[in-house]
């Protein structure tokens, strides 16, 4: 069995499509903010894809407006902004922008299954710094599902790599989140075994986009330089 690598970018903008834009009328802060989208994660996707040489899948609707890393049932599928619409309209928003997005990430996960290979599926987030008044821990986090030992393996060593090379690195494993919350990889890991399937998500600090250029540009240079993949795609 070989492999194959995909890189995906749930909240990789936060661009408001024309016919909603007048309710985020006075909102462009928040727009710009975490709320609005994963600062630094798609130009980290945007790189580990290149470096890779995979596909890369991209949502830049901002998640304000309807979540794609999140499940229909989710209570924040819908923000303040959408989830009082009527029935009708955001059913029309999960049809324009939420499934054509997830379908077309998990055709290409079933198709490369289907045609013998190991999907490796890397899904490229960030998180704020501060968070409900507390400081977050990790620079870096690595989520998977524990009862997955390929997930974990990898996970495991790119940990290494990154913490050998860079000691000062805080690189954790399932922090800032459990990587079995609700998400795409979540949602596909139930359609795929472990032996076929691996969803990993990686979390970045977003202290680095913000703060410091420099700073930034070397962290996407050695997360690309450790990690454990050297796999092509489909």
């Amino acid at each position: 069995m070989h492999d194959v690598c995909l890189v995906s970018c749930e909240h990789g903008g936060n661009r408001v499509p024309k016919i909603y834009r007048s309710l985020f009328s006075g909102a462009g802060d928040l727009l710009q903010s975490h709320r609005g989208y994963d600062i630094g994660a798609l130009a980290f996707a945007r790189r580990l894809a290149e470096s890779l040489g995979v596909p890369l899948h991209v949502n830049g609707v901002t998640r304000l407006l309807v979540d794609t890393n999140r499940s229909q049932s989710s209570r924040t599928l819908f923000s303040e902004f959408s989830r009082n619409l009527p029935a009708f309209c955001r059913k029309s928003i999960l049809d324009n922008y939420y499934h054509p997005y997830r379908r077309v990430v998990e055709a290409e996960v079933s198709a490369a299954i289907a045609s013998g290979a190991r999907v490796v599926h890397l899904s490229v987030h960030s998180f704020t710094p501060v968070f409900a008044g507390l400081v977050r821990k990790a620079d870096i986090g690595l989520l998977y599902d524990p009862r997955r030992r390929a997930e974990l393996l990898l996970c495991r060593e790119w940990q290494h790599r990154l913490q050998r090379e860079a000691p000062g690195l805080r690189v954790l494993c399932n922090d800032p989140y459990r990587g079995t919350s609700d998400s795409v990889v979540t949602a596909l890991r139930r359609g795929h075994e472990g032996e076929s399937y691996l969803g990993i998500e990686i979390e970045i600090n977003q202290k680095f986009p913000q703060v410091d250029p420099n700073r930034w540009r070397c962290l996407q240079a050695l997360l690309v330089a450790t990690c454990p993949l050297r796999v092509s795609g489909s």
